[in-house]
């Protein structure tokens, strides 16, 4: 039985702690290391080259002398500066990567793809990675552009709110619609089963490690350099050669922690890629999109090879084989292009297709719009809602298509440009209140940019007349236009979101559902640890559960209906108790379940809306907004 969402977090929460145990072998591996090398140092430099003629004229054992010399004083010192080595050189990567997936990505020269851009190959990536994302319940995540000529394609970020996806121009230009839509779909695998954030933790790890080989190596340059140009005596010659012997005992010990710290990445990463093939054919019903993809690398003479100068700090992030592996598969991140090939299509033959540089012509045929496809509900209730987190199905892809062809052309452009993106969201938020939105419109004339509020004004009367249903999926297309605003900008929209939100004195959910989203993915909070249970966070779901039951026809009977399935017992809160920011804090809290206590709570949140038998899309939205701010991504539901 394959894994579910929960489970895969869960498993990434495991790996985290065996990444952690790993990272103590290793510091305790080059401790030990570094303690004989610097015994037989001492050794050798304090008692000359007839150090072993001594020992044997005085009778006194060679291991002996090192005993002397190995104090408890030396080894609390090496200890010390192993660990704080490591740890600080872990913690200035970690510092360095901090910005998330962009950090990466543009460490790699990846551009940012302007999300209205004009550009066929671009436009043809931007709209399978947006089908994918809402297919998936997750934000749209920026798109930055390699130009380089190989296939490749990878997900990098933290979690999927700072989550960006890199792609090569080869892999845009040479795939087909059906083969990147399975690219798309391993890097969305990555991002779904907390991959991500392993995969950076091992960047850290691998560098604390490297750098005591690179200090060992400015050691060694710096001697040599001042032994070519010294004039002095022997002794400073004899302190030269010291300070080498040092540098590359230095050097031996980094590196060879680097070269197992590399074997336990490959190792790591070859199995989740494996997954994440197994996932994206599951995501597409499609296999033979991400085996054609696999099958252009292996016909394609550039292959997956990156030629970025820091192409092989990040290798155990991309769809395929990025650098040349030593050592043959022993240090290859990703398993061999055929074995990937047979498990999706085991009746292949083992033939390549032979791949050129594309044409023009080629370029053109391999775009193709949404097509207006009927769609298959894809999910009718919350159990299959949750079931479905991670674990999107064709139907969804279908669905997201229908969604998006759907939409009204005029603010499907408009979500895509930093200006006009701010101007949609304003305009979800009006109220049906005539004499509200005329207190509304008033406080935007004098509070949004003028270009923004003209581009409020154009989209007015689409806005008034738009589908419930299309909420949603235009506030998830807007997220990669306003994550480009300057925090200035992004200050005063959050201002004016605010003000249109309480101009009625009271926040509805759907102005509430729409609020969490927007913050949730444009301000990421720091990781918590995932240690909290139902049992110990019951104030917290009373909290929200009490403002879920206020919604419904009966809110006793719905809160009752909440708390039995979790067996817990609160009263319910009365509502001038059930303060929105309250509710912000419990859903913090909540954020900081065990993977597998989630479930539970969204099945209890689920209980609690369907108590009176009926979903409306408020409250389709409302759990999805709920879903979201506890990072478990709920692709598109059909409610009656």
């Amino acid at each position: 039985m394959a894994m579910d969402f929960f489970q895969h977090q869960d498993q990434a929460r495991r790996n985290t702690l065996w990444l952690v145990l790993l990272l103590a072998l290793a510091v305790i591996s080059l401790i030990l290391i570094t303690t004989a090398f610097v015994t037989f140092f001492i050794y050798y430099f304090q008692y000359g080259n007839s150090a072993h003629l001594k020992a044997f004229e005085q009778g006194t054992d060679i291991f002996t002398i090192a005993a002397q010399i190995l104090t408890w004083e030396l080894l609390s010192v090496i200890s010390l500066s192993i660990v704080g080595i490591v740890g600080l050189a872990s913690a200035y990567k970690w510092l360095q990567l901090r910005g998330g997936g962009q950090a990466i990505a543009e460490s790699m020269g990846g551009r940012l793809l302007n999300t209205c851009t004009r550009d066929a190959d671009e436009r043809k990536v931007l709209n399978v990675v947006e089908e994918m994302a809402i297919a998936s319940g997750t934000p749209v995540p920026p798109v930055y552009l390699l130009e380089e000529d190989s296939i490749n394609a990878f997900a990098a970020g933290y979690q999927p709110q700072d989550a960006v996806i890199g792609v090569t121009r080869g892999c845009i230009q040479l795939l087909n619609r059906d083969e990147l839509q399975g690219v798309m779909a391993h890097e969305f695998s990555h991002i779904l089963h907390g991959d991500m954030r392993l995969n950076i933790r091992l960047i850290g790890i691998l560098h604390g490690i490297l750098v005591i080989g690179l200090l060992g190596q400015l050691l060694l340059r710096g001697s040599m350099h001042r032994t070519a140009y010294s004039m002095g005596t022997s002794r400073r010659n004899n302190n030269q050669g010291g300070i080498m012997a040092i540098g590359i005992g230095l050097m031996v010990i980094g590196y060879a922690g680097t070269f197992f710290g590399n074997i336990i990445k490959a190792a790591v990463s070859r199995q989740r890629e494996f997954l994440a093939d197994a996932s994206a054919v599951q995501f597409t019903r499609n296999p033979t999109g991400i085996s054609g993809a696999l099958k252009k690398i292996g016909g394609y003479k550039p292959g997956s090879q990156l030629h970025h100068a820091n192409a092989a700090e990040f290798s155990h992030l991309y769809f395929g084989q990025g650098i040349k592996a030593g050592f043959s598969s022993l240090m290859a991140t990703h398993p061999p292009l055929p074995v990937r090939i047979k498990r999706i299509e085991p009746n292949w033959q083992g033939e390549f297709p032979q791949v050129s540089a594309p044409s023009s012509a080629d370029t053109a045929a391999g775009i193709s719009q949404f097509a207006a496809t009927e769609s298959t509900q894809p999910t009718t209730g919350f159990d299959q809602a949750i079931e479905s987190i991670g674990q999107p199905t064709p139907q969804h892809v279908d669905h997201a298509q229908a969604l998006l062809s759907a939409l009204p052309e005029a603010l499907n452009t408009a979500a895509h440009e930093p200006f006009s993106a701010r101007a949609l969201v304003y305009g979800l938020l009006l109220s049906d209140n005539a004499k509200v939105q005329e207190q509304q419109l008033a406080s935007l004339k004098q509070g949004a940019h003028p270009v923004v509020f003209k581009h409020f004004m154009a989209l007015l009367d689409e806005m008034l007349t738009l589908d419930p249903r299309h909420r949603l999926p235009l506030v998830e297309l807007a997220i990669p236009a306003l994550k480009s605003l300057s925090p200035k900008q992004y200050e005063v929209f959050k201002r004016n979101v605010i003000g249109l939100i309480k101009a009625d004195g009271k926040v509805c959910l759907k102005e509430w559902a729409i609020y969490r989203i927007l913050l949730h993915n444009l301000e990421p909070t720091p990781h918590q640890p995932a240690t909290r249970s139902i049992q110990n966070s019951v104030t917290a779901c009373q909290m929200l559960l009490s403002l879920l039951a206020h919604n419904s026809q009966d809110s006793q009977q719905a809160f009752n209906a909440g708390m039995s399935a979790l067996s817990l017992q609160a009263p319910l809160l009365p509502l001038d108790k059930v303060a929105l920011p309250s509710v912000d804090a419990a859903l913090k809290r909540l954020n900081q379940l065990k993977p597998l206590q989630k479930p539970l709570l969204l099945k209890a949140i689920g209980q609690c809306i369907n108590s009176d038998q009926k979903v409306t899309v408020t409250e389709a939205e409302l759990f999805r907004a709920i879903a979201d701010s506890l990072n478990c991504p709920v692709p598109p539901m059909v409610v009656g």
